[in-house]
Order: structure tokens, then C-alpha cells, then sequence
């Protein structure tokens, strides 16, 4: 045994960068192997429209935002809390401020900057770069790490490994859930790769219609709905509490996507999946009650039309009034205490998520109960798991980034204490 690990790193996205980080400045050895030409690219997507690293919120809501996985991401969120991110950002010589949602952001909302000098960072504490090595799991010794590179196959070995090879969500940026049968032939317990802050298609609103209408879908797709409130219970599902938050969100040509639709997306997809569908509900007016609403659509409109009342009574207009024509039927519309009911609660019935290439991220992966405290696989010792490729899920909003830099630095902690072990 050496004094300092070596450790191959597959995966160069945040969670296998900052173990990458970790392990180097402790004196490991590390060799750090992506199938694309460069890494993060992933990253470089996500902060395209602005980089929302983590999210200023108190401490306990963010952890509750890890549902079901909060007991398992707690103790790695705590270790290295959405204030430590930040300064840890900052120390990169990239500043950092909390927009109006209190989602926290770099000074110049791009991820490129960041990334640069975390590269410059990383090859200054000896970090080795090895592009376009696809990894194919394990050689026949049983040890040795099999990669696939433009000029043939390679092996490597290490006396240790962290994956960090995200889920299964833009496969074209190389998270492609290609690794699922590999660790599973190695005894790890995986959770089925499903789509996560995801759209979904809507039901057919008439008989014989595929999801929206082609007047609807071909006048506003890509347009935003807001603002708007989404009510949701999962009556299929024990122990479903009513959930209501107000957001926007984003009609496709075939259903909804968008913030206010992945806040929601895990249950409405758990929804489908036990009875098929899924029915939301959108208030159209979250600033209005529903007494004042129907007073408006009971107030006298003389000889003007429907859609000239409501929108110089209520504002209502455009594709809002657009998804009133598309769910409701003529006699709804001219029924002022039904169309007062719909203008609080449109009902939408979802019937599947989009497919999980276009998800945000994935829901499913490696289980936390076959991985001990410090993330490596019970059944087989030296390969430790991180990031995204690990079973949890969040909402977008900065939690996903943040359970990304915490679970890579604790597989590298992991691995530092497992080589200390070994050579007790």
C-alpha cells in the first residue's frame, strides 16, 4: 500500500469535480475520466439561462425539500450547507447574490466563469484529465476500469473509484444510465432511472384528440402561463396532503412544463403511475377570491362578448383564455358559477411524464441502503457513488446543485477514511 490513495474519478460533472477537490488537496492521487471532450458539461447547460447554484432559504425547509431522501441527505447537507457553497464559490473568486425567489446565484449568472477557475484550481492541486474515455464497467480481473476512447480500449487501475456518472437525463451530454447493469452486477441495489423536473402530456381534451388542440397548441406553445397558482392532491397515494403553491409554468404542444410543474413533478408522476392519471388544478386568478370572481362572471355584460368581459373585468385574455375554451364546453362558459369555479380550479389531467432524456434530472439510482455512511458500495469495497446517479430527487431551485457538491464531497471523505482504515 502507498501512503496516498490513487483514485479514478468517472464523471466530471459538480459531484465528481469536488471529490476530485477534496481527495487532492488531502494527497490523494486522482485521475479524473468523461466520456465528452471537456467536462461539465452539464453544468455549462444548466447555468445557460443562469447558474442557480443553491437557494438562500433557512436550513431546515431546504433539507425538507429532499422528501423522502431526507434522512440519507442531511447529515452530507449539513457538513456542507448551502452557506458553505457560497463561500466556497466566493473563495473561487466568483461572487454570489440571492435574486427576488431567493435562489442564489453567481455575480454573472454564467457557469463558464465558475468552472474555469475550478479547472484552474483543480490542475493546480495535480488533478489528471482523461476526455473522451467512455467508461464500459469493469475488465475481466475484476478490478481494473474498462473505457472506450475514439483510438480503441483502454484499462485503468486505482486503489479506489468514485462514480459520479449522473442519471439518465440528456444522454447527449453523457448521463445516459449506462452503468445501471454494471453495479448491479456488482450487488448494488438500483432504483429504476425515471424522469425528474419533468413536463408532462396532457389527456385529450375531445374524443379522437391527441393532448391539445392544434389551435392551442400551434398559437401558444412555448408561451407562459402566469401568474397562476397549481393545486394538487395525489387521492391515490396514502397519506396525500393538498399542496397549492403559485409559480408560472410553460405550455408545450403537448402538455405542461416548466418551475411551477417540476415543484409538483414527483408526485404527479408517483400519481400516474398508480392510477394511470393524474388531474391538477390552476387558478387562473390567485390574486382574486372566489367571491370576487363570481361576481364579475355574474355581473351583466349587455352586448359585449364573453372574452371582452372577462378581460376588462378580470384581465383574463390570450392563452388563458384560450385553456377555458379548450376544457370546458360551451355551456360551461355561458354558466357563470361554473366558469367562476374553473377560473379558480381549471382542471388539467396529466397521463404521463415526458420522456426522461428530456427531464432536468433523474428520480431512481443507487439506493442508500446498500452504501455505507461514507457512500461505498456494501458489496463491493473501494467504489464509492455520487451525485445524481444516487436515489433522490429535488425540485429545481438550487437544491439539486447543492446535493451534487455535498454528496461528492463526502464520497471523497469516504474514501480517505476507508484508506486510512485499511492501512491501520
Amino acid at each position: 500500500m502507498t501512503s496516498n490513495p490513487r483514485v479514478a474519478i468517472v464523471g466530471g460533472g459538480p459531484a465528481g469535480l469536488m471529490a476530485a477537490e477534496v481527495l487532492a488537496q488531502a494527497g490523494a492521487q486522482v485521475d479524473l475520466y468523461d466520456t465528452m471532450p471537456s467536462v461539465g458539461r452539464k453544468f455549462l447547460l444548466a447555468g445557460r439561462g443562469g447558474l442557480n447554484l443553491t437557494h438562500s432559504e433557512a436550513l431546515e425547509p431546504f433539507i425538507g425539500r429532499y422528501a423522502e431522501r431526507r434522512a440519507d441527505l442531511e447529515p452530507l447537507v449539513r457538513a456542507f450547507t448551502p452557506q458553505d457553497l457560497r463561500g466556497w464559490t466566493e473563495a473561487l473568486g466568483i461572487g454570489t447574490f440571492v435574486g427576488t425567489s431567493g435562489r442564489v446565484f453567481p455575480t454573472e449568472m454564467k457557469a463558464a466563469p465558475m468552472l474555469r477557475a475550478w479547472l484552474h484550481r483543480l490542475r493546480g492541486l495535480g488533478v489528471r484529465f482523461h476526455m473522451r474515455h467512455r467508461w464500459q464497467g469493469w475488465a475481466d480481473d475484476g478490478h481494473s476500469l474498462r473505457f472506450s476512447r475514439p483510438d480503441g480500449d483502454v484499462t485503468a487501475q486505482a486503489d479506489a473509484v468514485v462514480l459520479a456518472l449522473g442519471g439518465a437525463s440528456w444522454a447527449r451530454l453523457g448521463s445516459d444510465g449506462a452503468w445501471v447493469p454494471w453495479l448491479q452486477a456488482r450487488g448494488a441495489d438500483v432504483a429504476p432511472l425515471q424522469a425528474a423536473n419533468c413536463g408532462f402530456d396532457v389527456a385529450p381534451t375531445a374524443p379522437g384528440r391527441p393532448g391539445w388542440s392544434e389551435h392551442l397548441s400551434s398559437r401558444f406553445a412555448g408561451h407562459p402561463v402566469k401568474p397562476v397558482a397549481l393545486s394538487f392532491t395525489a387521492t391515490a397515494l396514502p397519506d396525500a396532503q393538498p399542496r397549492r403553491q403559485q409559480g408560472e409554468f410553460v405550455l408545450t404542444s403537448t402538455g405542461l412544463e416548466g418551475s411551477l410543474i417540476y415543484a409538483f413533478s414527483a408526485a404527479i408522476r408517483n400519481a400516474i403511475e398508480v392510477q394511470g392519471q393524474a388531474t391538477l388544478h390552476l387558478d387562473l386568478l390567485p390574486a382574486h377570491t372566489p367571491e370576487q370572481v363570481l361576481a364579475e362572471t355574474r355581473r351583466p355584460r349587455g352586448p359585449r362578448s364573453l372574452s371582452t368581459h372577462l378581460k376588462s373585468r378580470l384581465g383574463i385574455q390570450g392563452l388563458k383564455m384560450a385553456l377555458l375554451h379548450e376544457v370546458l364546453t360551451p355551456e360551461q362558459l355561458q354558466d357563470s358559477t361554473a366558469l367562476a369555479q374553473a377560473l379558480k380550479a381549471l382542471p388539467i389531467t396529466l397521463i404521463r411524464p415526458r420522456p426522461v432524456d428530456e427531464a432536468i434530472s433523474t428520480a431512481g439510482g443507487v439506493r442508500f441502503e446498500s452504501l455505507t455512511p461514507g457512500l461505498m458500495l456494501q458489496s463491493a469495497p473501494g467504489v464509492f457513488c455520487a451525485g445524481e446517479m444516487l436515489d433522490w430527487e429535488a425540485p429545481t431551485g438550487g437544491y439539486l446543485l447543492t446535493a451534487c457538491f455535498a454528496t461528492g464531497r463526502q464520497a471523497a471523505h469516504g474514501v480517505l477514511d476507508w484508506w486510512a482504515a485499511r492501512g491501520a
